[in-house]
């Protein structure tokens, strides 16, 4: 898999969500790397990780993640991960890969209805931009384009740089692994205590419309030993709306 390396001190994993790449973490990687060595990866199909074929599930990316662990002799990670990565990264944590997990906005605490809208808005997003197309940069130098566009992942587009949304968006569009990964979102669920024995943040930005805020109390009685944090003003990818806030999570759960 690809992955992007920085820093020193014990091992911290950082694993994006559906469409995304290990860019997305950038708000927060100099805070962390300043105490961790980081590895952020790209998921297989994702960023600049080629497709392997499988299922795109949350075991089979957690299968994945384990085996690039073990190839470059990573042993027991903190890990972060983002939405299907927040998945991911609890599954870790489950099977006893990861020693501690912070887990922001992660699937698997919606029913039916939840997971339907979770694919109705990563598609929407994804077919809106491929139908933009060449568009795209000059809608993303326009405040409006931002919000319009970014509004869905953020909950401060006006804030974010142009350059980084449109290549986002085309990192979405062009996402090979996009497909797979959809099919599944919904079949994962995290089960009542299953992560008791370890360091658990589950942070949820406030203003998420991918996986609304109200799923954040359905983890509270699902883990409840865990740490809950409400991130104000902060939509589905809270690291650039509110980096010093996703960084100290991430440091302090680890």
């Amino acid at each position: 898999m690809n992955h992007h390396r920085q820093g020193s001190g014990s091992p911290l994993v950082l694993i994006h969500g559906i469409g995304s790449r290990w860019q997305v973490w950038r708000p927060v990687l100099d805070t962390v790397a300043a105490r961790h060595d980081v590895i952020a990866l790209d998921l297989p199909g994702f960023g600049a990780s080629e497709p392997d074929g499988g299922p795109g599930s949350v075991e089979h990316l957690a299968d994945r993640v384990t085996g690039f662990l073990d190839a470059h002799g990573v042993t027991r990670p903190a890990v972060g991960g983002s939405s299907l990565g927040g998945a991911v990264a609890l599954e870790l944590g489950r099977r006893g890969v990861a020693r501690s997990v912070t887990a922001f906005s992660p699937v698997g605490f919606f029913g039916a209805a939840g997971a339907r809208w979770c694919r109705g808005v990563v598609t929407a997003a994804r077919a809106g931009g491929a139908a933009l197309g060449p568009a795209l940069p000059w809608l993303m130098r326009t405040t409006p384009g931002r919000a319009a566009l970014c509004g869905i992942f953020y909950g401060k587009p006006a804030a974010l740089d142009p350059k980084d949304c449109v290549a986002d968006a085309r990192a979405l569009i062009a996402a090979r692994g996009f497909a797979a990964a959809r099919r599944h979102l919904g079949k994962w669920r995290c089960e009542r205590g299953m992560l008791d024995g370890i360091p658990v943040t589950i942070a949820w930005g406030a203003r998420d419309v991918v996986l609304p805020y109200r799923q954040a109390v359905k983890a509270r009685e699902l883990l409840p030993r865990a740490r809950h944090v409400r991130l104000p003003g902060c939509g589905h990818l809270p690291f650039a709306d509110d980096p010093r806030t996703c960084a100290r999570l991430l440091l302090e759960t680890s």
